[in-house]
């Protein structure tokens, strides 16, 4: 009978209503997962054509393809190995075709980074050892006796004369070597394109701003390098090495928006950040105030600078140079800082000079007149 509230099985809740909404707290399920690489950028694929090593299941999948399009008298659905270029970045004549093109016909030329899979992440601790991949890389980095305190290869790996020599150089150094499955080396890379190897390298230990200057100080020709948002580790990396070359006693950079000493700043180096102090300061206006109390003259590189950097008479003195980022150079704050501004004579067709390569031409003068005056 209806309204009969005493039947079986009657409803005792109330119907759900119509959705009202997440509220956002599902709108990371929403968000895109980066571009999808495309099928003959796929090591894992049989359409396969980058020019990085092929993998032996790819080989293996390659293979078993062309023999079924011969036996079916078609032509063979696979990629051309070595055709297409799949190395990002432009470091080392390295980078993407410009024909390429992500989601929505929009170029990925000139995308710096490694290639990523598809769906997957990294994001390091910022107090996490950091994990470089790539035999090459690795290769480099013990050969430049960068710090490490584990090798991981995977299991099954196809060695080769630069494997061989990886785990022949981090036996000898007394690394850690630990065999993992290639699934969890993807894990631990973040999807990252590893080659099979990974070595794990420890933060950088920096000294303390304090303790830079003072030991600075303590030389009888006090002289340090100050960067202002320089971005590229292998730009800081050169930094230093030029600052061991020329006799700086330390480089200070900021910690935020700016390159740390990471494996790729170490290499670069070639192991000079071991040699040289290196310290991060929280606000970098402030430690060249700092600097200037304690009595060094604070010079900023520009090339509209207000003295030519060859009639630079405080660089007998205690002196930081300070260099200015790769594209906007110094930031106004640290230029009205600086007690003068220097710039390097150019021929004029020429715009400007990389960082790194300012710094280690200015730093050379350094030397050159303080030689002179001894």
């Amino acid at each position: 009978m209806a309204g009969n509230s005493q039947r079986r099985g009657r409803r005792l809740t109330p119907k759900a209503g119509a959705p009202k909404g997440t509220g956002g707290k599902n709108k990371d399920s929403l968000a895109g997962r980066g571009r999808t690489l495309p099928a003959d950028e796929r090591p894992w694929h049989k359409a396969y054509s980058g020019t990085e090593k092929l993998p032996q299941r790819t080989a293996w999948k390659q293979d078993k393809e062309r023999r079924a399009a011969a036996e079916e008298g078609r032509a063979p659905k696979i990629g051309q190995p070595g055709t297409k270029d799949t190395t990002w970045g432009k470091g080392g004549g390295r980078g993407v075709p410009t024909a390429a093109k992500g989601r929505g016909g929009k170029p990925t030329a000139g995308r710096s980074g490694p290639r990523v899979s598809p769906g997957r992440k990294s994001n390091p601790a910022k107090d996490s050892p950091e994990l470089l991949v790539g035999r090459n890389p690795v290769l480099e980095s013990l050969r430049a006796q960068v710090p490490a305190t584990a090798l991981y290869t995977a299991q099954g790996i196809d060695v080769d004369d630069r494997v061989k020599e990886i785990v022949r150089t981090a036996a000898d150094r007394g690394i850690a070597i630990l065999e993992v499955g290639r699934a969890e080396l993807d894990r631990m890379t973040g999807g990252v394109l590893h080659q099979g190897v990974g070595l794990q390298v420890p933060p950088f230990a920096y000294e303390p701003f304090e303790d830079l200057v003072t030991a600075a100080l303590e030389q009888a020709a006090p002289l340090l390098v100050a960067l202002d948002g320089v971005t590229d580790p292998r730009n800081l990396g050169a930094v230093i090495r030029s600052a061991a070359a020329f006799g700086a006693q330390g480089v200070f950079v900021p910690e935020r928006r700016a390159a740390g000493i990471t494996a790729t700043a170490w290499r670069t180096s070639a192991g000079a950040a071991a040699r040289v102090p290196v310290a991060q300061v929280t606000n970098l206006t402030r430690s060249l105030k700092a600097c200037k109390e304690a009595g060094f003259v604070v010079v900023g590189l520009d090339a509209d600078g207000q003295t030519d950097l060859y009639d630079l008479e405080a660089a007998v003195g205690p002196l930081v140079v300070v260099v200015g980022s790769e594209g906007r150079g110094l930031s106004r704050l640290v230029g009205e800082t600086c007690d003068l501004t220097v710039s390097i004579p150019m021929v004029s067709d020429v715009e400007s000079l990389n960082a790194s390569v300012a710094a280690a031409v200015t730093l050379a003068e350094v030397a050159r007149r303080r030689a002179v005056e001894v």
